[in-house]
């Protein structure tokens, strides 16, 4: 029985082994055929005059360029939508803090420790207060289903 398993687990790697080589060979040949077509390329753009030479580094140059900007105007749109999100973040948890300043000032001060210690103990379970809908854990899959459909 152990033999049979290690023959099983040898073969498997040895599968294993197999597609992963073919998967390599065919990124290698992929890379040879990219690798070709660029030397074809490069060849072209030597017999070309030195003029034609330096307007297709340019055209090159200008792709490349283009191709980084875009990126980077994807990047910049990315964190400006961030950033919208972590004001409107922080605009509500201000709003927090001076409703819970508000709620300070208004309320008596001569509590007794145990009314302090209840109190401390409602703020942090509204700390840990996340979303906009209540529900019980186990109504978790139902509540997915009917948001889905």
């Amino acid at each position: 029985p152990v033999l049979r398993l290690l023959e099983a687990q040898l073969q498997e790697q040895r599968r294993e082994h197999e597609e992963e080589m073919e998967a390599l060979k065919n990124q290698m040949d992929l890379m040879q055929e990219e690798l070709e077509k660029q030397q074809q390329a490069f060849l072209q753009t030597l017999q070309l005059s030195p003029e034609v030479q330096v307007e297709f580094g340019l055209q090159q140059e200008i792709t490349r360029l283009t191709n980084e900007n875009l990126d980077l105007k994807e990047l910049l749109e990315k964190l400006e939508k961030n950033e919208k999100k972590l004001k409107k973040q922080l605009k509500i948890y201000m709003k927090k803090v001076q409703d819970f300043e508000a709620s300070q000032t208004t309320v008596p001060v001569e509590r007794t420790p145990h009314e302090r210690n209840m109190q401390v103990a409602v703020q942090r379970k509204e700390k840990d207060f996340q979303g906009m809908l209540e529900y019980y854990k186990e109504d978790e899959p139902l509540l997915i289903r009917n948001l889905i459909t």
